[in-house]
């Protein structure tokens, strides 16, 4: 939908639609209903109207139900609404995007509660030395320096013993 004139008729239908729900359509099969989003095709000749039901699964199948039966009304509206010669054909979707999203948050919970196990692992068992970084040798009596032979020198890498 790049062209804008497509665009301003999509954004129109979704806010007919949303207004013929609220206040015209009293369905008892209806629950509470979102209009998402509309696309409408390049030609104007078909709308996807996509929605979202609060509430379980039967909610859902009986909203769709229910658009269904309406989906004549609601299109007389968009056609007296709009004022256009051609009205395109309405196709009520339910949108994935709650579920997507539900299932993207599980996800990201399940990476995290791994992540925190890892974390406390490596704390638990941390494979090394307590300071694994090498330090300067250090040479603390006289009778260490006399034992040193002339060839030897003082590594400032050097370890030293480590016992």
């Amino acid at each position: 939908m790049t062209n804008p004139r497509v665009r301003k008729i999509a954004d129109r239908i979704q806010v007919i639609v949303a207004e013929m729900l609220e206040r015209r359509i009293k369905d008892p099969r209806l629950g509470f209903v979102t209009v998402t989003d509309v696309r409408v095709t390049g030609d104007s000749q078909q709308a996807s109207i996509f929605y979202t039901v609060l509430g379980a699964d039967d909610d859902l199948a009986s909203t769709a139900a229910a658009l269904e039966s309406a989906k004549g009304v609601i299109r007389s509206e968009v056609a007296k609404q709009l004022g256009m010669r051609i009205v395109p054909s309405l196709t009520f979707i339910p949108d994935a995007l709650p579920e997507s999203a539900r299932a993207l948050d599980e996800v990201l919970a399940r990476a995290r509660q791994q992540d925190e196990e890892v974390a406390a692992r490596r704390v638990e068992a941390y494979a090394g030395d307590a300071d694994p970084y090498k330090k300067p040798r250090v040479v603390e009596d006289d009778d260490e320096l006399d034992e040193l032979d002339e060839d030897d020198e003082l590594d400032p890498l050097d370890e030293g013993d480590r016992d």
